[in-house]
Order: C-alpha cells, then structure tokens, then sequence
C-alpha cells in the first residue's frame, strides 16, 4: 500500500511544481485545441522507451480498451482547457478536483462492483476530499450553466481515464500500456489537423523572450510529464478499492503550491507576489491537517 501512496504523492509534488512554473510562466489565455494538441503530441515521446523494453501488441480487447483510454485522455485535456480559457483557472482545478473522486467513485463500483471500498477508506476519502475543497476555492465561484457543463465534462472524462487506465494497466505490463494509450492520445489529437481554425492557433509563432523564460517552461513541462507518468503508475499499483483516493491526493499538489507560493512571496517578493491574509493562512493550515490525517489513515490501515 505504501508503494502506491509515496507514488502517488510524488506525482502531485511535480504537479505543484509544474503549477509554480505555469504561474511564472503564462502571461495568457489558454488556446485549448492549441494546447491540447501540443500536450498530445509531447506525450508520444514515451515511445522513446520502447527499445529498452519488452514491448508487444496487446490483444484485441486491450487494444480497444487502450485506444479508448487515449480518446478519452485527450478529450478531458480538451474540456479542461476550454474551462480554463472560459473562466478562472483556479476555480476551474477546484472544481475538477472536487467532482472527480465522485465520478472515480461510482465508475469504480460500475466497473467493479464486486469491489467495495472499506470504511477506513471512505473516512480517508472524506478527508482528503474536504481538505482539497478547502485549500483550493479563495472565493465563492459564479456557477453557471455554462460553467458547469464544461467543468464537468472534463472532470468526466479525466476520471473515466483513471478508469480505463487501471483496465489497461490490469491486462498490460505498465510502461507497455501507458505508450499505447499515449500513442493513441497522439493520433487522436492529429485530427485537429483537419480543422483550419485549430491549424492557425496550433502553427502560429509563440514569443518567448529570453532564456530564463524557456528554462521555465521547460522545467514545467518535464514536471508535469513526469508527474503524470508517477500517477499512471499509481493507478496500476493501487487496489481498485482505492482509486477514489488517489485522485483526493490532489490536496497535497495544492499545499505544495501554497507553501512554494507563501516562500517565494515572503523571501522572494520580486520572483512571485501574492496577497496572503491571516483568513487565507488559517484556511490553508486547517485544510493541511485535514489532509495529513488522511494520508494518516490510509498509511495506518
């Protein structure tokens, strides 16, 4: 059980990380077809492993489960990032943080309903679950239909994926099965191509100034990639009974972000500036326990 955790809690400090470097480094709005494309493409780049292991073709049923996780991967990106561009970003990530482990939780029994999540888990769910609402919403969100329809759809979609990801890595050896679903993620994104509003925002030259700014992005996307890996692989070694709760971990991303974003405005004002209250620490601190005690309880039992 340890193994899956420390997994996976790795996997949310380098999205935390990559988190800190996409509010160093973005100065707009996201194109969603554009970056979506582009994430799809640089996720094929683990095909690069494929000579240094054993690789094959799976079965037809692992195949269509593969080539349906790659589909479905690429469309949460999708909606995801059309959320973003549409409404503030970290009302977005607080949504999609708190519907998923729902989603998770009933495709879970769907999928498996000959698994059933122990009560211990449930209670470290809760936790986790409450500490990331908290941690993460500043202010009350403006819901609306439109918000909700896409916020949704995305969170969806990205659960569905932890889903058929466990499905796929059930049937395949790991790294085998995440290159066939990233591999279809990049064919699916392709068909972008087909559309000449997309090709003009995906092909358009992008400023970037100096070198700092690309050793930015370029730390933030090795960040994320590697962070995304280590939580595919935290979905293959976790029981099926716990899938909720490695999406819950998310918390520990956002406390991550909030003692790096805490630094860096204390001791390094000119890097990074955020208004802090004495509200907003004690939200914060309140929302840590909450989530170290259900990590605490997942270790413990």
């Amino acid at each position: 059980m340890i193994s899956w955790l420390l997994v996976a809690i790795s996997a949310y400090l380098l999205f935390g990380l990559a988190s800190l470097g996409d509010k160093l480094f973005l100065a707009g709005q996201a194109e969603p077809k554009s970056y979506t494309f582009y994430v799809g493409i640089l996720s094929a780049v683990i095909v690069l492993l494929i000579p240094f292991i054993k690789f094959g073709i799976p079965d037809a049923a692992q195949m269509f489960w593969s080539i349906l996780a790659g589909i479905v991967y690429a469309g949460g990106l999708y909606a995801s990032y059309e959320a973003i561009e549409k409404f503030e970003v970290s009302k977005v990530m607080a949504t999609l943080g708190a519907t998923q482990p729902i989603f998770i939780l009933a495709l879970t029994w769907i999928f498996w309903s000959s698994y059933a999540i122990r009560g211990t888990d449930i209670l470290a769910l809760v936790l986790l679950f409450l500490g990331s609402i908290i941690i993460s919403f500043e202010k009350t969100p403006e819901i609306t239909g439109e918000y909700l329809k896409i916020t949704l759809l995305a969170s969806f979609l990205f659960s569905l994926d932890y889903i058929l990801s466990k499905i796929v890595f059930l049937g395949q050896p790991f790294l085998q099965g995440l290159i066939w679903i990233r591999i279809f993620t990049f064919v699916t994104v392709l068909f972008f191509l087909f559309s000449k509003d997309a090709r003009k925002k995906i092909f358009k030259k992008q400023n970037m100034p100096d070198a700092k700014t690309k050793a930015i992005f370029v730390g933030t996307q090795v960040s994320g990639g590697i962070g995304n890996i280590l939580q595919s692989f935290s979905i293959a070694l976790a029981p099926i009974a716990v899938l909720p709760i490695i999406n819950s971990l998310r918390g520990v991303q956002y406390a991550f972000l909030f003692i790096a974003t805490l630094f860096l405005s204390f001791f390094f004002p000119k890097v990074l500036k955020e208004a802090t209250s004495k509200k907003i620490i004690i939200q914060k601190i309140i929302s840590m326990i909450l989530i170290v005690a259900g990590l605490a309880i997942v270790v413990i039992y």
